[in-house]
């Protein structure tokens, strides 16, 4: 089994955040989206994924690194694949062609999920999806009377169906896949200048290929740092029902209260703080006479008499004597930070 994972965004909606570091190596609950997200999928198979193939933009060698990390830490290969053009979801996956072979997911990687359901060479292809309110500004799926999915619609102006795609794909034939994705560029059938993903399943459809819907019972986004912020509480929320335990044992916690559920990473120190509940504090960060909860602070960063909630606070920040809701990117210096 492999995942392939489109990921060539810069993910403009997540700024300041993005302008270091490409949103799926964001940390969310301590841990970059991407690597949650493979690690999700990688539970729901019940065969090994062998390779994870990432699909990226000119991010750099240390950011592929990164990453072959990711798929090293899941006991997979990793493979770099780019994409030089925005020209598509559909594009997107065929610029890993030559992985496209045998059972094949695919993974958008600004999403995170928690689901039930399992993954078998039984099925030829599954789509995951969530029941929502308003789904005219999603895609969604149409289904027949054995629930099988019959058909796709991208923000239907009128009501079709509430099961909407959040980006996540299995195929049994990554080789049909891939005849189906060659067809869209081929014959250059584009929506909006781009080739889309969905197109190809259609085809596939129609050519018989038959999809299941998978239900998922949570849908977290990471688009913007609102909800990013309220992804970390949720995943923190799943990790302590789960009983881990997310404070690393080399944290120095002097005269604080922690109040769960948060992760607290390696080599942090907090002293004289309140910190929690729904806070996640990346490796050697260092907190003083603070009060911080429903955030997320990345590593290395030294933050001093704040008082932060619904926060996002990115890597090597220096802040001192704030009370706000704030969002600051990496290397801000705040207050009288020197």
């Amino acid at each position: 089994m492999k995942i392939i994972v489109p990921m060539a965004g810069r993910g403009s909606r997540l700024r300041p955040h993005t302008l270091t570091v490409p949103k799926p190596l964001v940390h969310v609950g301590g841990k970059p989206i991407v690597h949650r997200l493979v690690q999700d999928i990688a539970e729901m198979c019940e065969e090994k994924i062998d390779e994870i193939a990432f699909i990226v933009g000119d991010f750099g060698k240390d950011v592929e690194q990164e990453l072959m990390n990711v798929a090293e830490q899941l006991n997979a290969k990793g493979s770099i694949f780019y994409q030089e053009e925005p020209l598509g979801t559909a594009h997107a996956v065929l610029c890993a062609q030559e992985k496209l072979e045998g059972p094949v997911i695919v993974a958008f990687s600004d999403t995170l999920f928690k689901a039930e359901f399992k993954i078998s060479d039984s099925q030829e292809g599954i789509i995951w999806v969530k029941q929502i309110e308003d789904p005219s500004a999603f895609g969604v799926v149409q289904l027949n009377e054995s629930g099988t999915i019959t058909d796709f619609v991208e923000k239907p102006e009128e009501f079709v169906s509430d099961l909407a795609m959040i980006g996540i794909y299995y195929f049994k034939s990554g080789e049909d896949l891939k005849k189906e994705l060659n067809y869209l560029i081929e014959n250059d059938q584009k929506k909006g200048d781009e080739y889309q993903l969905p197109d190809a399943l259609r085809r596939l459809t129609e050519k018989g290929t038959s999809f299941i819907p998978g239900k998922v019972s949570a849908w977290l986004d990471c688009g913007n740092k609102k909800v990013t912020v309220e992804t970390n509480r949720q995943v923190l929320n799943f990790e302590n029902q789960k009983g881990k335990n997310l404070i690393n044992e080399t944290a120095e916690i002097t005269d604080s209260i922690i109040i769960q559920p948060c992760f607290i990473g390696e080599g942090v120190k907090i002293n004289r703080s309140v910190v929690g509940p729904h806070v996640s504090i990346g490796d050697k960060t260092v907190i003083d006479d603070s009060r911080i909860s429903n955030s997320i602070v990345q590593q290395n960063s030294v933050l001093s008499n704040m008082v932060l909630k619904d926060s996002m606070i990115g890597n090597f920040v220096k802040a001192i004597h704030s009370a706000k809701d704030i969002s600051l990117g990496d290397y801000t210096e705040i207050g009288d930070a020197n």
